[in-house]
This record gives C-alpha cells, sequence and structure tokens, in this order.
C-alpha cells in the first residue's frame, strides 16, 4: 500500500446527533448540560461578553488612519493613442488621464495603438508591451516619479 494508491472516500457521513444512547451521541448529544449554549437556536452576536462592554468597544478610537497601499492608476492602450510623443507620468497628468504626476502608472491593453509611441512608465501587461512594439514604438520602465519638496520662503 502506497500513499498515492490510496482510495478515499469524497463524502464523509455525516454524524446524527441526539438520536438515543445507542448512537453514540444521545440525549445532550455533546453540548453539555444545561446553559444558554446547549439549547437549539441560542447563538451570541460575536465579541458579546455575558453582558460586559465588549473589547471592540472599551478601545478607543483613534482619528485618522493611514493606508501604506500604494496607488496603481490604471490607463488603457485606446487611451495613450490619442496622445503623441514621449509619454510618461506628466504627459498622463497633462491629459488628465491619472490623478497625479507621482503616481504608479500600469498599462493595461484596451483598445489599440495605430501609431509609434514612446512609453516610459512604472507598469505595463505583457499585452501592452507588445501592442507598443507592434506598432513600432518603445516600453521602459521608470521607477516612480518622487514628490518634489516645497521649498520654505523663509525671512532672513
Amino acid at each position: 500500500m502506497k500513499y498515492n494508491e490510496l482510495t478515499l472516500r469524497s463524502n464523509k457521513k455525516s454524524n446524527r446527533v441526539g438520536r438515543g444512547i445507542s448512537a453514540g451521541q444521545g440525549k445532550t448529544a455533546g453540548r453539555g448540560t444545561k446553559g444558554q449554549k446547549s439549547r437549539t437556536g441560542s447563538s451570541r452576536k460575536p465579541g458579546f461578553e455575558g453582558g460586559q462592554n465588549p473589547l471592540m468597544q472599551r478601545l478607543p478610537k483613534l482619528r485618522g488612519f493611514t493606508s501604506h497601499r500604494k496607488i496603481i492608476d490604471n490607463v488603457y492602450t485606446g487611451q495613450i493613442n490619442s496622445l503623441s510623443g514621449e509619454i510618461d507620468n506628466q504627459a498622463l497628468f497633462d491629459a488628465k488621464l491619472v490623478s497625479s504626476p507621482n503616481t504608479n502608472v500600469k498599462l493595461i491593453v484596451k483598445g489599440e495603438i495605430t501609431k509609434k509611441l514612446n512609453v516610459k512608465l512604472q507598469l505595463a501587461s505583457k499585452g501592452a508591451v507588445e501592442a507598443i512594439k507592434k506598432s513600432g514604438g518603445t516600453f521602459v520602465v521608470v521607477d516612480q516619479v518622487k514628490r518634489v519638496a516645497k521649498k520654505s520662503s523663509s525671512k532672513e
């Protein structure tokens, strides 16, 4: 007998409880004796602590939440077909296709590319890269554009 030659039944027979002493799970049917959890139809909501204020209500609610998830704007091949020249984050922002010139941008296939385009973005699907190269253009992976710190005007 080998492990890979074992034949297993796909369905396990369900255990019918509360059907008498000889059945093995008779009388209390494994629920113990008396009490709230032994009764049928009894279910307490998650977090219930017997009337005591639950933990999630006792903890202070802190103001603010900063998500560290990187925002990735999607741009489609049909959208960049109307643009010309070098296509990068700034060009897409000027064309109002992305929310900010500093976000990561991913190029996705949806629509055709009919002209030669030079694209410099952070991410692209395989199909999008193939579509750009098929039309005679180039795709270059670049890092995310960093925000430029504003210079503070201090009076000297």
